[in-house]
């Protein structure tokens, strides 16, 4: 959790502590019942729940078939020129096809993602990348949104690019429409 996500807790628990102690329980109970604790509950649910989507790996059905997506629904790519388990691509690379890095072990979501076939690498800079069938796995800066892959079949810093389906292959199946929707 970072220390603003932690001010913003410590923060609300104060509140509802203040509110709890202010406010007429009804005169049947105690103000214990009243407790700041569901507070500091939804905000732990809320930061789990974010770092739990960050590394859930599901599958969306398309224009271009059953794809591997990220928890925000971004397409994930594979890089041809990524011929072992470890990432050839860093630096500009990196910044135009951003890898998927977790900081626990990456997990399968909803579609026919195999939990099995889910991995992860040690990046150069000591990060952790998720693969899938031993593919380091990246998004695409192009990707403005989800719902979208127009990095499907690029040629850019020297090999190809694309998509996955749920046995961790290639899918070499060309864009459909010019808005790159999949």
């Amino acid at each position: 959790m970072r220390i603003g996500t932690r001010t913003a807790a410590a923060a609300a628990v104060l509140c509802a502590a203040a509110v709890a102690g202010c406010s007429d329980n009804g005169g049947g109970g105690s103000s214990a019942s009243k407790s700041p604790t569901p507070v500091a509950s939804v905000t732990s649910v809320t930061a789990s729940s974010s770092a739990e989507s960050a590394r859930t790996v599901s599958v969306h059905s398309g224009s271009l078939g059953k794809i591997l997506v990220n928890g925000k629904g971004h397409a994930l790519y594979l890089y041809e020129a990524d011929k072992t388990k470890k990432s050839t691509c860093s630096g500009e690379c990196a910044r135009t096809w951003p890898p998927l890095i977790v900081t626990r072990a990456p997990r399968a979501g909803g579609g026919g993602v195999k939990q099995t076939l889910l991995g992860s690498v040690s990046r150069s800079d000591g990060s952790r990348q998720v693969t899938y069938n031993g593919h380091p796995l990246y998004t695409f800066k192009g990707d403005k949104k989800a719902g979208v892959a127009n990095g499907q079949g690029d040629l850019s810093f020297g090999a190809k690019w694309y998509v996955l389906d749920t046995a961790g292959k290639k899918n070499t199946t060309p864009q459909q429409n010019s808005g790159g929707g999949y």
